[in-house]
């Protein structure tokens, strides 16, 4: 019967170095896993940034576009009235010209004080 207690025993320490060694290694792989994460979190953190920034050029494109469009079209009207004064005189309408011209300033001036405003 004293063999078998001492047998038992010794499966036991074996079995303990083994645990042990499970334990071991777990704990390297969840450090492993851990480092991983990090570098999973920082990825994704920069991703995070290059989006925002990429969001923020689409914005400052879309404002700029906006008064580009805003700008084509005061620029169509102003020739459009150029044409039709030219018109006006040309048929000898002088009053329609006159109208027509103090349009054209009245557009100019309002063009000059919102350059005045933006800088």
């Amino acid at each position: 019967m004293l063999t078998v207690f001492i047998y038992r025993d010794q499966g036991k320490k074996h079995g303990t170095k083994e645990l042990r060694g499970r334990v071991e290694r777990l704990k390297t792989e969840m450090e492993k896993r851990s480092e991983e994460q990090k570098d999973i979190r920082e990825r994704q953190r920069q991703v995070k940034d290059k989006v925002t920034a990429i969001e923020a050029e689409c914005e400052e494109l879309k404002r700029e576009t906006r008064f580009i469009v805003q700008q084509t079209a005061r620029t169509q009207i102003k020739l459009g009235l150029m044409f039709r004064i030219l018109k006006a005189r040309e048929t000898g309408h002088l009053d329609e010209a006159a109208l027509l011209t103090q349009m054209l300033r009245e557009i100019v001036r309002v063009e000059k004080e919102e350059e005045e405003k933006e800088g």
